[in-house]
């Protein structure tokens, strides 16, 4: 950090401005006199509304962001760890001074019928742009039209109640953040549809050599997420996944211990790979590469393989 002034660069969609006054609402409390100035961003893959895989994946989303950064136009970045590539490094000279603590990881379906899953008719449109879910969906519910479904949340609102499609999935988290869970029908526990990594947690990236800025931001690290986000990107990190990779990975501490479950979908839901390991004696990163193994010794490599080649 340069001067007195916390410099925030995110991107500029209404959940993302959401995201940083939360930040900004916790800063007001761990450093009540520093001001905080918004940079806003529109990534290129704001504006695609293609899948994400042809512009190379998620990342995109950071990418642009990053740049600000490393350019010192901006002190800190608050990403959607999900967004962030877990089969790479961070770029050169950044690090993550913290995670904020976790929000909802769940999915959900919003229906403007107000219907369950179970109540969709068979042929139903059921918007998604995650492979993760619609694999997971297409297990139960084989019958449903997946169609490709882009933009933020607010807009995949709008969409919805347009009649694009009949239903969507969403993260809980994200409806929270802008206020709407009123548009929510049905809530999927992890049990249900297992989450993604990195899933309901914010990441404060910032340039590993501004000591001012790590030492503002550090009491916003919340230990426990931060645990958990280790055994989930180190899980991540090992499949090498990428955009187009039906993986789900979801930490959580049960009885003061991390449990991690892991599981690789086909992208038609008929193959599911899955497992679950607490951390005994692990550290979180040996627990994310413990289970990341064990799912390749039941044959990840080639179902992640396998998503990567279809259309």
């Amino acid at each position: 950090m340069s001067s007195p002034v916390l410099r925030i660069v995110t991107r500029s969609s209404p959940m993302a401005r959401a995201q940083v006054e939360r930040v900004r609402g916790l800063l007001a409390q761990t450093s009540p006199h520093l001001e905080v100035e918004v940079v806003p961003v529109t990534t290129t893959a704001d504006r695609w509304t293609g899948s994400l895989s042809a512009l190379g994946g998620k990342e995109n989303f950071v990418r642009e962001v990053d740049a600000v950064l490393a350019a010192g136009a901006a002190d800190v970045a608050v990403h959607c760890l999900k967004d962030m590539p877990g089969e790479k490094p961070l770029p050169p000279g950044m690090t993550i001074a913290g995670y904020l603590a976790r929000d909802d990881v769940r999915d959900c379906l919003v229906s403007p019928a107000g219907l369950r899953l179970a109540e969709l008719r068979a042929g139903a449109k059921i918007g998604t742009s995650s492979v993760r879910r619609r694999a997971q969906l297409a297990a139960v519910r084989p019958d449903l039209d997946f169609v490709l479904f882009r933009g933020n949340a607010n807009k995949r609102l709008e969409k919805i109640a347009g009649g694009e499609v009949d239903a969507a999935i969403l993260a809980v988290s994200g409806l929270q953040r802008i206020g709407r869970v009123d548009a929510i029908t049905e809530i999927f526990e992890p049990e249900v549809m297992l989450p993604p990594v990195g899933a309901g947690i914010l990441a404060l990236q910032c340039r590993a050599d501004d000591d001012a800025t790590l030492e503002v931001l550090a009491p916003l690290n919340d230990p426990a997420t931060w645990r958990e986000a280790a055994a989930e990107r180190m899980f991540l990190h090992v499949l090498q996944g990428h955009c187009n990779s039906p993986i789900a990975g979801y930490a959580t501490h049960v009885d003061d211990e991390l449990v991690l479950s892991g599981a690789v979908y086909s992208l038609d839901g008929k193959t599911a790979l899955a497992t679950a390991e607490d951390s005994g004696a692990f550290t979180p990163a040996d627990l994310g590469m413990s289970v990341a193994l064990a799912l390749v010794k039941q044959g990840a490599r080639d179902v992640i393989s396998a998503a990567a080649q279809t259309p």
